[in-house]
């Protein structure tokens, strides 16, 4: 079982906040754990004279606003001690939040207990108090009016972060927002790696004047949590435009991925194997990914799949071992607030549930488990991953990289599956070729309809988080609106291109992914046809819907308040013969209804139990006791019609979440679509080539290519030198390339494996031909790092990689060594060099392209020399025709040549 009990470690000795700060909550596998605990800041403390001390200087603040005597106050200051300790000691054993940021000792001590409650606290105070006992984790919003507060901490928090006051009010310190603007300043907390919690008022006003509590604090419930990889709901998703909802707002103003990962691992004593199940969703997509492996020593698998990942939470056994939890630590250190939340799960009988490895079962249950608490576990679906880095390696933007070059998506949902073709390159022929067919008949072809259907896409809402956004029942009328009508338009106007599609298309793929979309859009026009537009677009859910029999409740509920309206219609025939005023008619003044105006000058004659609402100079408006006792019926009626139809709202988005995983495979049509456009229009811009696409042959055959990034980071300025490439698996496999420094022997290098994976995404290529086989793996070793807090030198983390890559490379493999052995002495180097390199010649057999800068390697020619070839990086300076006493005219052109 999770424990909810939350510990708090900071992972910086730093008071001072930065960007880079982290902290580790762990949830205790036992009550016995919790003995363990750090400081817990809270307002009452174990030890008497630091409270002590913290109440005088309370008392000294003026908190109890009272002058006292020194003998009266400490006679009041161990009254209240004593108070406190025997009665509310339990409401204060707060843990800090998940964030690295020291929380000071709150100020708010408790005054002079109320003369008429006999207690320290308001009623208010109280409530909150009661809440944040169960959510001590949390950063909780209170609903209170027009506005939600902050007490305590929590308002302390607010106030550094949100950058708002904050003051005393009683015995806490309080801070407050405005109602409308709550998404914005829970986006910003959440942000910062707080958990915020929003508490919400169940009560109405006139319900509660009607029952026996009147007189008592409205109820309050917590209604929703949020965390950075849990930002599902109405409250933190608002549309960005409401005026005219076709225009494809997007609906969630987020950026990349907000991934929850949970990590668990098993070692064999036997064996002496260390394997790593994994489980990755993003509950915002309804993405879920997961992964079990074999990891080394140091670990290398797991880091390589965490940095490239990039969760923005992390759930790890409180047994983890502590060599993987100084790296999950490490990690979290680099990156901004990312919290690792430690958890106790038992797997029980289930070590082969739905065919999966037990790794992955143990991670899956924390998983539940720890959704449940934000209602987001429904989204559960199973996906296998594997990885490639889709971020610029220097500056870590997308600029730069192979998907910045890729990316001419217009969809969000679109972006995020082309994140996915490249992260995951394909393996089937048939597959990629089929995406070929498609990206080739989209650059070729004449027909009207391909124009037709990109126009479509654009400014599309998201519609992939708007759909999971339903599936959890979160959704605004607004967004549900959007997103249902943008469905209907699309399947209307896709049944439409229908015959076209059919007899001008003829890519498979194209027809597969179009003929079926309509109908699988279909549902969705059947809930547009209840809703009422302006209804929806107002977020007014009592005239939501339209047709009102399959909404029996709501429709005896407006029954109910018709005959009420009508009384008080029939009462104003009776005003009118008291008044003998037969064209008097009710008024409404400022949100008071059924006002009945009697100039001043005739109050004479206005029955005395009538009820005088407001007046002026000219007229009195009053109600009749039968108005008034309506009135007060009307608003139950209509406050209870807001309750049902809020049931009524929550039942129908059940009823569509019935249809979500149909609707969701035409929006996985759709976003294939867009890749597929994004990579025709790739292709036709930089006039790439269609390589052929080989499944049972190990080459890779390229002839005048190119670096993609580079470039396209040129422009027109087209200075980049061709060069070709022959690696052949039964022939020569291993190239060996040596040449100045900055003479491009890396950008080579990687531009092979960069051509590679665009065969094998089923994308056109930078060259003039293309002949590639079906690789397994790239393994690449580049770069000069060493990672000191895991105590590891740039030599031994040079060793530690290319080991890992000899265990994991296979026949099928491209591997990349950049300048491996220099770490060290040049004997040594060479030494390390020579001998992995015949490795790989020998007894790997894998497609090896190895940058060196030892000439001794070079003789590997001779002793393979059906295998290796000797490549050297050259170059060519072109001076310009005019002299200039610039050394730096001219400029450098470098290729790639056979060394004889």
């Amino acid at each position: 079982k999770m424990h909810t009990r939350v510990k708090n470690v900071n992972a910086s000795k730093s008071s001072k906040k930065s960007s880079t700060q982290t902290t580790i909550s762990r949830f205790f596998t036992s009550a016995s754990d919790t003995s363990q605990a750090t400081d817990q800041p809270g307002i009452t403390r174990q030890d008497g004279r630091h409270e002590g001390r913290g109440k005088v200087r309370a008392l000294y603040a003026g908190q109890a606003q009272l002058v006292y005597s020194v003998k009266t106050a400490l006679l009041s200051y161990n009254r209240v001690i004593s108070t406190v300790q025997d009665k509310y000691s339990s409401h204060f054993s707060f843990s800090q939040f998940a964030k690295n940021t020291v929380i000071k000792k709150s100020s708010e001590e408790p005054g002079v207990p109320n003369r008429r409650t006999k207690t320290i606290y308001t009623p208010l105070e109280e409530q909150y108090m009661e809440i944040k006992k169960q959510h001590a984790d949390t950063v909780l919003c209170v609903e209170c009016g027009y506005k939600y507060r902050f007490f305590g901490e929590d308002a302390e928090i607010a106030a550094k972060e949100l950058n708002i006051t904050c003051h005393l009010d009683h015995n806490f310190m309080t801070a407050s927002i405005p109602t409308h603007r709550l998404f914005v300043h829970v986006r910003r907390l959440v942000s910062q790696g707080y958990k915020v919690g929003v508490v919400k008022q169940t009560e109405t006003t006139a319900i509660k004047a009607s029952g026996t509590n009147k007189s008592s604090l409205f109820t309050r419930q917590l209604h929703a949590l949020y965390t950075k990889s849990t930002l599902v709901g109405e409250d933190v998703n608002p549309l960005l435009k409401l005026g005219d909802l076709e225009q494809g707002e997007d609906v969630v103003q987020d950026s990349g991925n907000s991934y929850l990962m949970c990590v668990n691992e098993s070692f064999d004593k036997q064996s002496k194997e260390l394997t790593v199940g994994m489980v990755v969703v993003q509950p915002s997509t309804g993405d879920l990914m997961v992964d079990c492996f074999k990891d080394n020593v140091s670990h290398s698998e797991l880091e390589s799949r965490v940095l490239k990942i990039q969760p923005v939470e992390i759930l790890v056994p409180s047994d983890l071992s502590e060599a993987t939890e100084r790296l999950l630590r490490n990690i979290a250190l680099s990156s901004t607030f990312l919290p690792i939340i430690f958890f106790s799960f038992e797997i029980g009988s289930y070590s082969l549930c739905m065919g999966l490895e037990s790794p992955i079962i143990c991670c899956l249950g924390p998983v539940i488990q720890y959704l449940t608490e934000f209602k987001l576990e429904k989204i559960l679906l199973c996906s296998r991953y594997s990885l490639v880095k889709n971020e610029n390696s220097t500056t870590g933007s997308v600029k730069g990289s192979l998907l910045w070059v890729l990316d001419h998506t217009q969809t969000p949902f679109g972006n995020r599956l082309l994140r996915k073709w490249v992260s995951q390159p394909l393996k089937s022929v048939i597959d990629i070729q089929a995406r070929q067919e498609a990206v080739a008949e989209m650059l070729c072809s004449e027909s009207s309809v391909l124009p037709s259907l990109q126009s479509l896409l654009t400014r599309l809402p998201d519609l992939e988080r708007g759909l999971c956004s339903i599936y959890h029942k979160k959704c605004s009328t607004q967004e549900f609106y959007l997103i249902t009508s943008t469905l209907s338009r699309l399947s209307a106007e896709l049944q439409a291109l229908m015959p076209a599609i059919q007899s001008q298309l003829s890519s498979a793929l194209l027809k597969n992914l179009l003929l079926d979309t309509p109908q699988l859009l279909s549902p969705a026009n059947n809930f547009l046809k209840v809703l009422d537009e302006k209804a929806a677009k107002t977020g007014n859910k009592t005239e939501m819907f339209v047709v009102l029999t399959d909404f029996p409740v709501i429709r005896n509920r407006k029954e109910e308040i018709q005959s009420v309206l009508s009384d008080i219609m029939e009462h104003r025939r009776e005003v009118r013969l008291m008044l003998k005023n037969p064209s008097l008619d009710y008024t409404t003044v400022s949100g008071q209804q059924f006002l009945i105006e009697v100039k001043n000058s005739l109050s004479s004659i206005v029955p005395a139990d009538w009820v005088k609402v407001n007046s002026t100079k000219v007229v009195g408006r009053y109600h009749t006791p039968f108005i008034v006792e309506k009135h007060r019926c009307l608003q139950q009626l209509r406050e209870q019609l807001v309750i049902d139809c809020n049931h009524e709202w929550i039942n129908f988005l059940q009823l569509f979440g019935d249809h979500y995983y149909i609707l969701r495979k035409a929006v996985c049509h759709l976003a294939t679509m867009d890749c597929l456009f994004s990579l025709a229009q790739v292709a036709k811009e930089n006039n790439y080539c269609r390589p052929e696409i080989l499944e049972d042959k190990s080459q890779i055959l390229i002839t005048a290519g190119k670096h993609p990034v580079i470039t396209s980071l040129m422009g027109d300025e087209d200075q980049y030198v061709p060069n070709d490439t022959h690696l052949q698996g039964d022939g020569k496999r291993a190239m060996i390339i040596t040449g100045p420094n900055m003479g491009g022997k890396s950008s080579y290098i990687r531009q092979v494996a960069l051509v590679t994976i665009m065969a094998q995404l089923g994308s056109f290529v930078p060259a003039r031909e293309a002949s590639v086989g079906i690789v397994d793996g790239i393994y690449v070793r580049m770069g000069a790092s060493d990672n000191i807090s895991r105590g590891r030198s740039t030599f031994m983390e040079e060793l530690v990689e290319a080991s890992d890559i000899l265990a994991r490379a296979t026949s099928c493999s491209l591997v990349i060594l950049d300048e491996l052995g220099r770490g060290t002495s040049t004997h040594d180097g060479i030494a390390i060099a020579y001998a992995t390199l015949e490795s790989f010649i020998r007894d790997v057999k894998c497609m090896t392209l190895f940058v060196t800068h030892y000439p001794p390697l070079c003789e590997l020619e001779h002793l393979h020399p059906q295998n290796v070839g000797n490549y050297h990086m050259a170059f060519l300076l072109n001076e310009p025709e005019s002299t200039s006493d610039d050394p730096g005219s001219g400029y450098l052109t470098t290729s790639l040549c056979v060394w004889q």
